[in-house]
């Protein structure tokens, strides 16, 4: 909130009255739904930005992969429904993965049960490479196991 207000220069008692509240009701949703069980170590903060600027990489790579495939003219696709496995990971794990698919452009999850989870990918050698479970990996070493 704070270098919200900084850098947007707007210092109107309303617009601050407007944070302050946003803020509040946010962090009560966020209590009521139990954000706040999970417990997240230290060394998974610590190691956060090394797995942003991976994902970075990975959704520019995606990018430039999808248009590709989407500028050729003879549209080489081969939509693909992969099933993964995500085992030893705990639900915010779960859903770190499942957003970080969704992320890069041409996979899309679908689905999650249990610990499988359905993706949808717009190519053949996407799908592979998430059957690397190089993401799997990723997370897991965020310590959200």
């Amino acid at each position: 909130m704070v270098s919200w207000v900084l850098w947007s220069g707007l210092y109107k008692p309303l617009i601050l009255g407007l944070g302050v509240f946003s803020c509040l009701l946010s962090t009560y949703l966020a209590t009521r739904m139990g954000f706040f069980r999970h417990k997240f170590p230290l060394r998974t903060l610590l190691r956060l930005p090394g797995y942003w600027w991976w994902l970075l990489l990975e959704i520019v790579k995606s990018s430039i992969d999808v248009a590709r495939v989407v500028l050729s003219p003879s549209m080489p696709i081969s939509p693909t429904v992969v099933e993964l496995k995500s085992e030893g990971l705990n639900d915010a794990g779960k859903v770190i993965l499942g957003n970080s698919i969704t992320l890069s452009p041409g996979t899309v999850t679908i689905d999650l049960y249990k610990d499988t989870f359905l993706v949808h990918c717009l190519t053949k050698e996407g799908a592979q490479a998430l059957q690397e479970q190089e993401a799997q990996r990723r997370v897991q070493l965020l310590g959200l196991n």
